[in-house]
């Protein structure tokens, strides 16, 4: 773990995003990745094509062993040449080590580079991503379509070499005889009439599978979800059966991706294979005849057995490129996702801020109050949420803060300023202490006051170590209450100037909502809080209640008041208390 610390530390140091001319096609990327380390991929370059290279000079350093030594007699020259055989086999299995490991040095900069690609690229698109792409997706491109990428730059190495070796072959043949030359020679378009087809092939379905396998990781990562739900509905074998057959769906997709790789896989043996059969039969008539030496025979196959290392090297590199056009084009399509740029928001919201209104449905929230929305349908609430968290991907949602337009504002400002607490925000795993914190530095006593505030400390009481006990990743180890309660610890300690919550006490009884919403009033005295909730616990403690009724503001007011005025809110409240009755 230390070495690869050690490494991303290396290439973080050298990492600069990808501009959009590299996302414009695959091919772009896959340049964009040797660009980035074009000293290390001409290193490797280098090494491949010595190592092959060198492949071939223990056949001729034996041809010269056999008729210098073996035939002419001569014991002395047999030892030499011997000699020189051992050691041109030890440099070149020295220059082989070192070209390994350039090669994964190249691979694993790659991987990295396109991990760091994504997660920056995700970032920057916030909350919108969930929108755009689905999480299985993301997952399959941070896995999958990543690690295609990075092994399609071997190409840059070992394919390399192998052109430069099988030229330096032909040339030493055609010294040889020509017509072994040509022979050889003649491979190459058969390489490409043979294997052009399937690697075709292998683009198509293997683009048709990708597509496949990224719903279906989509869908993994929502049966883990909601696994705690579908066990208490008693639908999990339900849908275990039809992951299965999905599941099974995708293998026959993957056998249709299975074929045509198998046949290059074939082919980058056998192929080789026919070459060497074809000019060994015929360098051998050849030596019958007296038109080449016995060590020119020993010589070419050699050579032509060497040459089943750059054919190979052919085949697979077509394969691993093919592949990667498909991984390639998954990858960019992530990447080129719009995303607003902080340099075009020009807006400031004044430093003691002001009131945050949403046009389109006529909420208003006004500054240091505790401010409670409700709706019949808890749909439209939210809504208002994500226009006045700027969480809508609508164009038009013309949401402001003090007069100035939210969607002018630079994201990281906005951002700092007013958080969105919901309960499908995600809980990473980490101890309690990183989990609250977030991204700010830790400080034990505001954690212990935020958890205080949430009403979390016996949550973190039931857990060995306090702040430093470990949670799973997404909180699975918690309770939904649990969870609920740690998420808006989390929310606190980020001490915004406005803080939009989002049902924050629906998992919890109602003892632990009271205490909760009571000492959220404590602990977020004089700043802004926007709570939606139907609970009457929580509307009763509100200083203002917003009513909506059809996504429109249709009345403001005090719990006491609306009670006494608005019948559509009592109704509201009362199925609402019933609710909460039923549950105790």
């Amino acid at each position: 773990m230390a070495a690869v610390r050690h490494w991303l530390d290396r290439m973080t140091e050298t990492w600069i995003p990808p501009t959009h001319g590299d996302l414009t096609s695959p091919w772009r990327f896959l340049f964009w990745l040797t660009r980035s380390q074009s000293r290390r991929v001409a290193t490797g370059a280098l090494l491949g094509t010595l190592w092959m290279v060198g492949l071939a000079v223990p056949p001729w350093v034996l041809s010269r062993a056999v008729d210098d030594g073996l035939v002419a007699g001569d014991t002395a020259a047999l030892v030499w040449w011997a000699l020189l055989l051992l050691v041109v086999s030890v440099l070149n299995a020295l220059v082989g080590i070192a070209r390994h490991r350039t090669m994964t040095k190249i691979r694993m900069d790659a991987s990295f580079r396109s991990v760091r690609a994504t997660v920056w690229h995700t970032s920057r698109l916030g909350a919108s991503l969930t929108r755009r792409v689905s999480a299985g997706e993301v997952v399959t491109v941070g896995i999958a379509d990543v690690y295609t990428v990075a092994m399609a730059l071997t190409v840059t190495g070992p394919g390399v070499g192998a052109v430069v070796a099988y030229a330096v072959v032909a040339v030493v043949l055609f010294t040889i005889s020509p017509l072994l030359a040509a022979v050889v020679l003649a491979g190459v378009p058969l390489l490409a009439v043979a294997v052009g087809p399937f690697l075709q092939r292998i683009e198509r379905t293997g683009g048709e599978y990708r597509v496949h396998q990224g719903r279906l990781t989509t869908r993994l990562v929502d049966v883990l979800a909601g696994l705690r739900v579908l066990n208490g509905l008693g639908g999990k074998g339900v849908v275990a059966e039809r992951y299965g057959q999905d599941s099974q769906g995708l293998v026959n997709r993957g056998y249709r991706v299975a074929g045509p790789s198998s046949w290059v896989g074939a082919l980058s043996t056998g192929l080789p294979a026919l070459f060497l059969a074809a000019v060994v039969w015929l360098s051998a008539r050849m030596a019958a005849t007296g038109d080449i030496s016995i060590g020119d025979v020993v010589a070419v196959y050699g050579y032509v057995a060497v040459l089943v290392v750059p054919v190979s090297a052919f085949i697979e590199g077509g394969g691993d490129i093919a592949r990667a056009r498909v991984a390639g084009q998954r990858i960019i399509d992530l990447l080129n996702l719009p995303v607003t740029r902080d340099n075009d928001r020009d807006g400031v919201i004044p430093t003691d801020g002001g009131p945050l209104a949403d046009p389109r449905s006529g909420v208003v929230i006004y500054p240091g109050r505790f401010t409670a929305l409700v709706a019949a349908r808890p749909a439209e609430a939210v809504a208002v949420v994500e226009r006045l968290g700027q969480l809508s991907t609508d164009p038009e949602a013309g949401a402001t803060w003090a007069d100035v337009r939210i969607d002018d504002v630079a994201r990281y400002e906005f951002r700092r300023r007013l958080v969105v607490a919901d309960n499908h925000a995600e809980v990473f795993a980490g101890t309690v202490r990183d989990i609250v914190a977030g991204r700010l530095e830790p400080d034990d006593v505001r954690i212990r006051a935020a958890l205080h505030a949430a009403v979390a400390e016996d949550v973190v009481e039931a857990l060995p170590g306090g702040l430093d006990a470990s949670i799973a990743a997404g909180g699975s180890d918690l309770s939904g209450g649990q969870r609920q309660r740690i998420q808006l610890a989390r929310a606190i300690y980020a001490a915004p100037e406005v803080l939009l919550a989002v049902e924050p006490t629906s998992a919890v009884d109602a003892n632990t909502e009271a205490a909760m919403i009571d000492r959220l009033r404590e602990a977020r005295r004089d700043s802004t809080t926007v709570i939606t909730t139907t609970s009457p616990l929580v509307l009763d403690r509100a200083d203002e209640v917003i009513v909506l009724v059809d996504g429109q503001t249709s009345s403001v007011g005090t719990h006491a008041e609306l009670l006494r005025s608005d019948r559509g809110y009592r109704d509201v409240v009362s199925r609402a208390q019933g609710d909460q009755e039923n549950d105790e």
